[in-house]
């Protein structure tokens, strides 16, 4: 269990082995800043892709401390984006993050059949949180990524997140499938899905996590209320993932909780071959760098 973004940092500084993070579209000194204070963390070593002599012009004008890293010259975004993906095949990179391009330039790259890092699996979001009066680290999925899961795909977000999760040291990750209540509702197909996670992973098909649903957001989160409603599980008040039924519920529990509730957030592309960091240019650099920190956190 990681209490916070500090612990999860001082994790992966203590790995000998530093993860390379290649940078597609390297030439964005807002990227270029992130990657650099991860650098100097000791967090990572930098792989950049793009055109090289702003690059270096930009890495000079900043003293930013990436002399060292390897430096690919593409000029075109699309050829940027083809050349990151090869470079993580190749085995010399272990995660990828979007510089100054399109985030639909990077993604098809990442999806083709033939040369990208698609596993035939369902590629979702999971956004990690602080969020304040919880006594963890908390992950969302999926946020930003699928739209409307069916309960096939929702089978492999869980996957997804508890895979990530795992890669972290996390034992047996606690799964909240959140529902408007905690009580099976046939008519709500979220909570027919929910009860339908859990039975899985009852029986074995949905492994290495406990999950509980349906459940609603305050049972999840607090075992005080779960303890006054008279919800047992050792999911209550305890979540470490919790599943949304669509993105858009993902999209705004995520965004309360830091734009009102003070909480921190950073957040992957999971499910590739690789995990993918897709922050924006109105990303502040506290998400970007623990976007770094997490990428190196859940790659192998």
């Amino acid at each position: 269990m990681l209490k916070n973004f500090a612990e999860m940092a001082e994790m992966v500084r203590s790995n000998p082995v530093k993860k390379r993070i290649v940078l597609a579209c390297a030439h964005d000194e807002h990227s270029l800043e992130a990657v650099n204070g991860a650098v100097k963390e000791g967090i990572v070593e930098a792989v950049l892709v793009g055109k090289e002599e702003e690059i270096k012009a930009l890495i000079k004008g900043n003293g930013f401390a990436l002399e060292d890293a390897a430096i690919y010259n593409e000029t075109d975004d699309v050829e940027a984006a083809k050349t990151a993906v090869r470079l993580i095949n190749e085995g010399k990179g272990d995660f990828l993050m979007k510089g100054k391009m399109q985030t639909s330039d990077l993604l098809k790259q990442v999806v083709n059949k033939e040369t990208g890092l698609n596993m035939g699996k369902v590629m979702s979001h999971v956004g990690l949180f602080e969020v304040p009066n919880y006594h963890k680290l908390v992950a969302l999925t999926d946020g930003g990524m699928l739209l409307h899961p069916t309960l096939e795909q929702k089978v492999q977000i869980v996957e997804n997140a508890v895979d990530s999760l795992r890669n972290m040291g996390y034992v047996t990750p606690k799964v909240a499938a959140l529902c408007a209540a905690e009580k099976l509702n046939e008519k709500a197909p979220e909570s027919v899905d929910a009860a339908a996670l859990k039975e899985m992973n009852e029986n074995g098909e949905l492994k290495d996590c406990v999950v509980e649903g349906p459940i609603s957001y305050d049972i999840a989160l607090s075992k005080e209320i779960a303890d006054f409603k008279g919800f047992e599980s050792p999911v209550a008040g305890d979540a470490d993932v919790l599943l949304v039924p669509n993105m858009a519920a993902g999209n705004f529990i995520g965004k309360s909780w830091v734009i009102q509730g003070g909480g921190r957030m950073t957040g992957l592309v999971v499910g590739a071959k690789a995990p993918i960091v897709l922050t924006s240019r109105g990303s502040g650099a506290d998400e970007k760098f623990y976007s770094i920190v997490f990428a190196a956190a859940v790659s192998k």
